[in-house]
């Protein structure tokens, strides 16, 4: 072989080798002596709710101090493009801690459980040793409410009270950061033994935007800037601690934002609607242990779904085959050898207008061009317009894009389950022309929370106003309403809200509710029939309708209703009375007899049970237990 071809052929080996090499040193020990990586690394996961990436310091702002994220990234890798594939706080955080796209775990709103066949990062380190905790800063991720299945794997799952001792934001559906940092902090002191695998979680930036002093005076023009300064000195704190506590070093640090917020731009205050970058884009900072890679800046495309990949990378975890993600360290090795870093689409999803009856939207981030599929879809060239101002699809400027961004959004959905009722969903609103009647929805849900009724009152008429035939307005409505004992005008909007959406078991629960309260049990028992045969689990409905059908005369199927709740909840008080009263009403006194006596035996104070149960010891003759029973009955009343 010539000289020359000896060269060039040594020259390409070497070419095709170093990143190869810089591959497998990021990947064992991440460049540095394997004989200090003797035990596993610990594994911290931060997440900062609503955070905007162009809202923080060493992402270019300069309009909050955030020096500990500033000096995380100086310490480690920061991504520079990393996107969130939806913009919803339980569906966001599901995905990073499963590496999957919403559309394929399926917590696409609020309450729905996370199904056990979709492993979580807890559960996965778990099985290789990890002591496993999570600490979170808000109820909407409380497992045992409205993120069901998300504390699976976590030894310690820091949900918040069942009754809150106060009607105050704080504690009650919010916990400040340095709080959650707090509770993170007493856990860790009493579990030293590694590995460690711990999630927190700080919702600071979320609305309102209440930022403690002096946050709140620094920041009083721009308060949502003035909660992530806040949050970060909470992340400073809990990152003090790490180092303290000897585990800073040999750890890999990972903090990312869930999503974004819109902060009035395509006229969304907040999140959830819609697909722009505004929601979409967050920050990613990622510390490897010993610092390998410090200072390093990523600038290719990455997904919050990439997130668990990686986690499970440097731990030594084989990843699920079937993860939606990738690994973030062959970006690494490709910024270190000087090789290209390939493009990493990415998916977004939003079902949340759903939620208002509104179309729900999906998105492509592909090669600086953004396709959001939508009843009228929306093109946009990222480089030209990174603001997303210039629809180009309107115009039909590039035809051929918007071909080639078709294609690729079919290839992706494709690789998804079909979405539910899709075929309904395209004779939606689209909610481009709804976000004012959201904003105004948004507005009311916070005022009602914060018992400002007046206010709540005023967003939902002004939002009734735009639009008289959105079911959420009207529901809203009417739960204003019945909270505020106003049950006729209560159930007048309830009905008009099921009536648009007869769908909703929830609008026919409450007006159910509405008319039981006002006195129409049979207009209680229509709606909660419609309720149950949308979701016939639901206990309170079970119960109340057993109630009407007792007003109604109607003992044989009040029983039948009692005895349903009674499955669901075989201790439920109020079911098992009301089965004794519907056994009374058929004269079967025997049966009630037979419920009464071991439920008054446990609950001997409760006055109700026990003039029930004289009514059936009366109606069995039984006057002197019926005698006693009462003055029982009696005595617990005067206490």
């Amino acid at each position: 072989m010539p000289r020359t071809a000896i060269i060039k052929f040594v020259h390409a080996i070497n070419r095709l080798a170093r990143p190869l090499f810089c591959l497998l040193a990021v990947i064992s020990g991440w460049g540095q002596n394997p004989a200090r990586q003797k035990s596993p690394p610990d594994v911290f996961l931060i997440t900062i709710d609503t955070l905007r990436a162009d809202h923080v310091g060493c992402y270019g702002y300069r309009n909050v101090e955030t020096p500990a994220l500033d000096a995380l990234a100086a310490g480690g890798v920061r991504f520079t493009r990393a996107f969130t594939h939806s913009p919803i706080t339980n569906t966001s955080h599901i995905t990073i801690l499963t590496g999957l796209l919403p559309s394929v775990h399926g917590v696409t709103d609020f309450g729905v459980p996370l199904a056990p066949e979709h492993a979580t990062a807890a559960e996965l380190l778990k099985q290789r040793g990890y002591h496993t905790a999570a600490f979170i800063g808000a109820v909407i991720l409380d497992s045992k409410s409205l993120a069901p299945g998300l504390d699976r794997g976590f030894d310690f799952y820091d949900n918040f009270p069942a009754k809150a001792n106060t009607k105050e934001r704080w504690g009650r559906v919010e916990r400040r950061g340095m709080t959650v940092v707090e509770h993170a902090e007493a856990w860790f002191d009493k579990h030293r033994s590694g590995p460690h695998f711990v999630w927190v979680h700080l919702y600071d930036p979320h609305d309102p935007y209440e930022p403690p002093p002096p946050y709140s005076e620094k920041y009083k023009d721009h308060l949502y800037d003035g909660e992530i300064s806040y949050a970060d000195s909470a992340l400073a704190r809990w990152i003090a601690f790490l180092k303290k506590a000897g585990v800073y070093d040999n750890s890999i640090i990972v903090v990312t934002g869930d999503h974004g917020e819109g902060l009035g731009e395509h006229k969304e205050e907040t999140h959830g609607l819609f697909l722009y970058d505004s929601t979409l884009h967050v920050p990613l900072i990622v510390k490897l242990p010993r610092a390998a890679h410090h200072g390093l800046v990523i600038e290719a495309q990455v997904r919050t779904s990439d997130i668990l990949p990686t986690i499970l990378s440097v731990a030594g975890v084989t990843a699920p085959a079937d993860l939606n993600g990738e690994s973030l360290l062959p970006l690494l090795a490709a910024k270190q050898s000087g090789a290209p870093a390939p493009e990493r689409a990415l998916f977004g999803e939003t079902d949340y207008p759903l939620r208002w009856g509104w179309a729900p939207l999906r998105a492509l981030r592909s090669e600086n061009t953004k396709w959001i599929e939508a009843p009228r879809p929306e093109l946009y060239d990222l480089v030209s317009d990174p603001k997303e101002l210039k629809d180009l699809y309107s115009s039909s400027a590039d035809k051929e894009k918007v071909q080639t961004m078709q294609a690729e959004m079919a290839n992706w959905k494709a690789k998804v389950p079909p979405a539910n009722d899709a075929k309904a969903a395209e004779d939606l609103p689209d909610p481009k022309d709804k976000v004012e009647v959201q904003n105004l929805l948004h507005n009311a849900m916070l005022a009602a929370d914060d018992n400002r009724t007046a206010d709540a009152r005023q967003s939902l008429e002004k939002a009734l106003e735009l639009d008289p035939k959105t079911p959420a307005v009207l529901r809203q409505l009417g739960e204003l309403e019945l909270a505020a004992g106003e049950f006729s005008t209560a159930a007048h909007h309830l009905k008009r809200a099921c009536e648009l959406h007869p769908e909703d078991s929830t609008a026919a629960f409450e007006l159910g509710e509405a008319m039981e309260k006002s006195g129409d049990w049979a207009g209680a028992r229509d709606a909660l029939e419609s309720s149950l045969k949308f979701a016939p689990s639901q206990l309170p409905a079970r119960v109340l309708l057993g109630r009407a059908y007792l007003q109604l005369k109607d003992p044989k199927n009040a029983a039948d209703q009692f005895e349903a709740a009674l499955l669901v909840d075989s201790g439920n008080s109020d079911a098992r009375l009301g089965l004794a009263e519907a056994h009374i009403q058929q004269s079967d006194f025997t049966g009630a007899v037979s419920d009464l006596e071991g439920f008054t035996k446990a609950h001997s104070q409760n006055a109700e049970a026990l003039r029930l149960l004289a009514r059936a010891y009366r109606g069995l003759g039984k006057e002197q237990e019926a005698r006693l029973a009462e003055a029982k009955a009696a005595a617990a009343e005067r206490k």
